[in-house]
């Protein structure tokens, strides 16, 4: 009995031995020191670098109004006309005044030329003459103001069509149709669509790391998307009163729905150093234990308990409990199944 009882065992153990050699290999990662980033995370609100109140520049009625809040308008778009009739007949009269002063200079300046021929062939006198040129200047003098007042006319015609300085998006309308405006009153206001850039207040504590790295990113509340900061600009001086430092972050032209008045977060670089960082899914977490299964070099398995840090992407790190170029199962669930099985041999 007991030679065939040892021998049963024999042959069980020899099956076990098949059946883990054919079972696949636990894949593992080695922990690595991999150098990253610390940042210091602030809260910004988003502006419009270009945004401007469109005011009136001639008083007049409002005759017609093409765009409204929340519409797209490209460049050169007219936004807002001012009743011109007006303004069309002040040109008109100008106009009629310049044509009037053109004919008086061109009659001027036959007669000085009749007058200096007569007086070279001394003919005339030096008063005659003098006479002539000044009545040449004088008229000289009313055509250059005429066409100064034609010009200004045509200036304040042309004032009547309010158009977009460039393409963007209305934020706010001032006026009605049928309103009585008077010069310098807003009309419409709005901001250039895509050229958009943060404000961040940061402390006085940490503005000398930021100047150093001058590196930064801005994570929207979703806090999935980051984008990275085209231009930063540090304000020379500190509030008085909070004695933060204002930051500028330009962002770059992108398709997300960003809007002024969004609030978002800064991430500004304030040291490089390098940290353990094994995969996140390597993890096994166990009522208030966080743990990772450690293969050796004899492909033993070991359930290890573990202190993380900071996440880092799709990498955690660990703070205690482990050590750079140990091997680590990716797979904690196949890790746990395979430690199972070994005890349940023993």
């Amino acid at each position: 009995m007991t030679i065939l009882f040892r021998l049963a065992m024999l042959i069980l153990f020899c099956w076990s031995f098949v059946a883990m050699a054919q079972q696949p290999e636990i894949e593992t990662t080695q922990a690595k020191m991999v150098p990253i980033t610390d940042e210091f995370i602030l809260d910004g609100v988003i502006e419009a670098i270009n945004q401007a109140t469109l005011s009136a520049e001639v008083s007049g009625r409002i005759e017609a109004i093409h765009f409204d809040v929340d519409d797209i308008v490209k460049q050169g778009e007219v936004l807002v006309r001012i009743r011109d009739n007006e303004y069309r007949a002040r040109l008109e009269q100008s106009k009629a005044t310049l044509s009037e002063a053109a004919t008086v200079f061109d009659n001027a300046e036959r007669e000085f030329n009749r007058i200096d021929g007569l007086y070279k062939d001394k003919v005339v006198s030096k008063a005659q003459y003098d006479q002539a040129s000044a009545t040449l200047e004088s008229s000289r003098a009313r055509v250059k103001s005429a066409q100064a007042s034609v010009r200004q006319e045509q200036i304040h015609l042309d004032n009547t069509i309010i158009r977009a300085p460039y393409s963007g998006v209305v934020v706010a309308r001032h006026v009605k149709p049928g309103e009585l405006t008077s010069i310098g009153q807003p009309i419409m206001s709005g901001y250039a669509l895509g050229k958009l850039r943060v404000n961040v207040d940061a402390p006085q504590s940490i503005i000398n790391k930021i100047r150093h790295y001058r590196k930064t990113r801005v994570i929207l509340l979703d806090h999935e998307t980051g984008i990275t900061a085209d231009q930063l600009t540090i304000f020379p001086v500190a509030d008085s009163e909070s004695h933060a430092f204002r930051i500028r972050i330009d962002l770059p032209a992108q398709n997300k729905q960003l809007f002024p008045g969004m609030l978002v977060k800064a991430a500004f670089v304030t040291d490089q150093v390098e940290r353990l960082l094994i995969p996140l899914q390597s993890l096994v977490r166990r009522s208030e234990i966080t743990a990772v299964y450690v293969i050796d070099a004899a492909k033993q398995i070991q359930m290890r308990q573990v202190r993380t840090g900071i996440t880092e992407g799709d990498q955690i790190e660990i703070v205690a409990g482990l050590d750079s170029g140990e091997q680590v199962a990716i797979d904690p669930v196949q890790a746990g199944i395979r430690l199972k099985a070994m005890w349940a041999r023993q």
